[in-house]
């Protein structure tokens, strides 16, 4: 699964409803580069339980603004609309796994 792509226009109607981590990046940004796969990795491991979303700051500057995204890459979580918590910087996977497992809902159990 890959992150959704965000805009200024549907940045409401999809961080609106669950929760959603933005991860704000630009196109020129080195370590914005650098964590891409992971983002990847994170949408579809927690897929059902963490929409994971993209917004590229240079092209979307309204929200950008809105969050006071100073440094990117910024991660901000949202829950319902509203950021809950956010990190700046690229981080290792296991950051943003221990966030979005602080409040996402564990995964279903494998049954045989």
């Amino acid at each position: 699964m890959k992150p959704v792509e965000l805009t200024d226009s549907n940045f409401q109607t999809e961080t609106g409803q669950g929760l959603t981590l933005v991860d704000f990046w630009a196109p020129w940004c080195g370590p914005c580069r650098i964590i891409a796969p992971v983002i990847e990795e994170l949408a579809g491991q927690y897929e059902g339980r963490v929409k994971v979303a993209k917004l590229n700051v240079d092209d979307n500057p309204a929200v950008s603004g809105q969050y006071r995204v100073m440094s990117i890459p910024t991660m901000i979580l949202f829950k319902d609309g509203q950021p809950v918590e956010g990190m700046v910087g690229a981080q290792p996977k296991r950051a943003f796994e221990a966030l979005l497992d602080k409040y996402a809902q564990p995964a279903a159990a494998v049954s045989n």
